[in-house]
Order: C-alpha cells, then sequence, then structure tokens
C-alpha cells in the first residue's frame, strides 16, 4: 500500500506550494524599509561627521601650512626698522630728492588663494589667530577666514570684510555671536598691526548705539550685500566715511538661511611691528 502511495504521489517538482499569506508579505515590505531607512541613516550620520570632524582636521592643517607659507613669505620681506627715541633728527637739504614713496594702499592686490594677513580676537581666546587668504570661494573658505575680493585690504579706508564657516572646515566664526561692543579685533600684517573695535556702546552692551549709526551686530539674509559696501550699510559705490571691519558667517548655526554679521572699525593709527614684535596692547585685553 505504501508502495502505491508512493506511485501515485504528484513528482515533488510539480507540486503546488501554499500562498503565501499577506502577513508574511507586509513583514517582508517592513524589513526591506527598515534596512533602506538604516542605511541611509548611517551614511547621513557618516555625512555629519564629515561635515563636522573631518573637515575640521583638514582645515587645522591647512591653517598649519598657511601659517608656515606666511611667516616665510614675510621673513622674505625687507624689514622695516624705527630709529631709537634719542637718535638725532637728520634734515636733508632743500635741494636733495624726496624719497620715494612706497606703494599706495590702493596698489596692493594679492592673487586669490594666497595668504596676506592673519585676524586675532582676543575675546574668543588668547590663542585665536587665523590666516586669512584671498577670496571666499569654497576652496578659499576649506582653509580659513576669505577676504572679499575688491573690498579694502587691512587699515585702509573702506570696508575690509572677510567671511568664515560658522560651523564644520574649522569652524573659524563658531563664536562670532560672542563679540561685545569694544571688543578687539587684531588684523596684523607683514609689516604693521591693526586694531579694530567692535561698534556699538560699551557700557550698555548695546550694538545699535554707536554714534556712526552702524549696527556693532546685525543679522541679514544673504542677499544683503551692502553689509561689505565701503561704509557697512551704505550705497556700494559711495565714499567709505572711514576705516571699517567686517566679519560674515552663516546664521543660525548647522544653518546658512541667514547672515550674522559683526562691524568694527579701526582704533587709532597702525603699529609697526619694528616698534611691537609682540603685538598691540589689545592682544592681551
Amino acid at each position: 500500500m505504501s508502495d502505491e502511495a508512493e506511485l501515485d504521489a504528484p513528482p515533488r517538482e510539480t507540486r503546488v506550494r501554499a500562498p503565501r499569506r499577506r502577513g508574511d508579505l507586509v513583514r517582508t515590505v517592513s524589513r526591506g524599509i527598515g534596512q533602506t531607512l538604516m542605511t541611509f541613516g548611517l551614511v547621513a550620520l557618516l555625512f555629519v561627521v564629515y561635515e563636522l570632524w573631518a573637515t575640521d582636521l583638514l582645515a587645522a592643517r591647512a591653517q598649519d601650512q598657511l601659517t608656515q607659507q606666511i611667516e616665510e613669505q614675510w621673513a622674505d620681506e625687507p624689514p622695516t626698522t624705527v630709529p631709537p627715541a634719542d637718535a638725532p633728527t637728520v634734515v636733508a637739504p632743500e635741494s636733495a630728492p624726496a624719497p620715494a614713496p612706497g606703494p599706495a594702499a590702493e596698489s596692493v592686490r594679492v592673487d586669490v588663494g594666497e595668504p596676506f594677513a592673519v585676524l586675532h580676537v582676543p575675546a574668543l581666546g588668547n590663542d585665536y589667530s587665523r590666516v586669512i587668504v584671498e577670496g571666499t570661494a569654497q576652496d578659499q573658505l576649506d582653509q580659513g577666514p576669505g577676504h572679499y575680493i575688491d573690498t579694502a585690504m587691512p587699515g585702509q579706508q573702506g570696508n575690509f570684510a572677510v567671511a568664515g564657516h560658522r560651523v564644520g572646515r574649522g569652524s573659524p566664526f563658531v563664536d562670532l555671536d560672542r563679540l561685545r561692543p569694544g571688543d578687539a579685533i587684531v588684523v596684523e600684517t607683514g609689516s604693521d598691526w591693526f586694531t579694530y573695535r567692535v561698534l556699538g556702546d560699551q557700557a550698555t552692551g548695546d550694538f545699535g548705539s554707536d554714534p556712526s549709526g552702524i549696527p556693532g551686530q546685525q543679522i541679514v539674509s544673504p542677499g544683503d550685500v551692502d553689509v561689505i559696501a565701503p561704509t557697512p550699510g551704505g550705497p556700494t559705490t559711495a565714499a567709505p566715511s572711514d576705516a571699517y571691519l567686517t566679519l560674515t558667517t552663516c546664521h543660525p548655526k548647522y544653518s546658512a538661511e541667514q547672515r550674522l554679521v559683526v562691524h568694527a572699525r579701526l582704533d587709532g593709527a597702525p603699529l609697526s611691528k619694528a616698534a611691537a614684535p609682540g603685538g598691540p596692547p589689545a592682544l592681551d585685553s
């Protein structure tokens, strides 16, 4: 009888499988969606790690290279000497030709991507210093703060405007919102120190109470380019009213929806590095 049953049974490969239950199909689809979401989540996490930490390491390495480059560049420049205070004054005869003037400030030009100054902000730490490069394209901002092309150079009449990332790529301006009216921003060049002071009322901390009418800090849309005008907030084609410095970065943190802007004004004459190689007193404030 068992032999007959074996003979009557259909071949194994022709047997019809029972239809898959609906619950099994739902579980399979849910499992696939879950795995896909986990994969996307892992990719997003790796991207955040890259943006917040890996780019900081790359920017730190770039800053080290720029620091070495600018120090070598400055070392190759002709030294500027300051005569001692008791040195006798030499009066040239009237017939003597006047000394040849140095290059006008307006004639100073820097190639895009080249370092040319160092930014010191004591309020953000005694060791805060960032090499500034020419240009504000992504390639330049990946290395550190970048100077807006065609704005003033350090110490010039006009607006020396600098952009920097808020988060990632070194995060040079992550704490820009900590600056207060009167805080010093020192710009170092090959020959001089320039001290700027954040605009506003030092006594009250009100950014909007500066006699110039220019706010020390403001939040604007990315299209408000008048913040880097020769006089901040003024016409882009008008003559400057003073020597200013403007720092711009993204706002709020982790977003590029708006711009955080800090305005400062040159405080006094430049200080020669020959006279003060360690920098102005503002560096210790």
